[in-house]
């Protein structure tokens, strides 16, 4: 599903290329990962935001650049370490808290992906929107069928089946036994990082 969520994000966004550069608010979830992934095997230069100072956790076919949002200013980072042009694309998939920060870090003609939110208002500058001719997308996933996720994981194949992209893993710690189903539950209501999987 994070993968799904991902390409229909980069998909309507125009999808990233070759040098351009990509912006990715909550880079350590499983849907900024996926995302980070597909950006950094298209040639994508990659900035990623965490709330502290993180490394990066998943796998990329190039570096990834992270900023801490509790002591970096990540317009800043953007457009300093990217000589003033801003992020062609922002995947922002925690929403409102990096909203106007987001913004700020958007090149002439870039888009803004949307998956979430925290709160609904956000300040909204309509005037910095037409001048800089930005597009914002909503990706709702629950929308998509089953037939649309095979379809875009049939576009995907071709790079996990290169290596370019990886599934996440399963990590012992988060495996279950069915009898131990509430357990599983329970590990994912408080925000498991991991995936969590039921074994028969």
């Amino acid at each position: 599903m994070p993968f799904i969520t991902a390409y229909e994000g980069l998909r309507r966004a125009g999808m990233p290329k070759a040098g351009s550069t990509v912006l990715v608010c909550g880079g350590n979830g499983k849907v900024g990962q996926a995302t980070i992934q597909i950006a950094t095997a298209l040639g994508a230069r990659v900035f990623a935001v965490e709330r502290t100072a993180e490394r990066y956790r998943g796998h990329a076919s190039g570096p990834v650049r992270m900023i801490d949002a509790s002591t970096e200013s990540i317009a800043a980072v953007v457009r300093d370490e990217t000589g003033g042009h801003g992020a062609d694309i922002v995947y922002n998939t925690v929403g409102s808290p990096y909203f106007d920060q987001a913004n700020q870090a958007m090149a002439i003609g870039a888009a803004q992906i949307f998956i979430s939110t925290i709160e609904r208002p956000v300040p909204f500058d309509i005037f910095t929107f037409y001048r800089g001719q930005h597009t914002y997308v909503g990706v709702d996933t629950l929308a998509l069928d089953s037939s649309a996720g095979a379809n875009i994981l049939d576009q995907l194949a071709p790079m996990f089946a290169s290596g370019a992209l990886k599934p996440f893993p399963v990590l012992p710690e988060y495996t279950y036994a069915l009898a131990d189903a509430a357990k599983a539950y329970r590990s994912v209501l408080q925000g498991a990082t991991e995936r969590v999987v039921l074994k028969p």
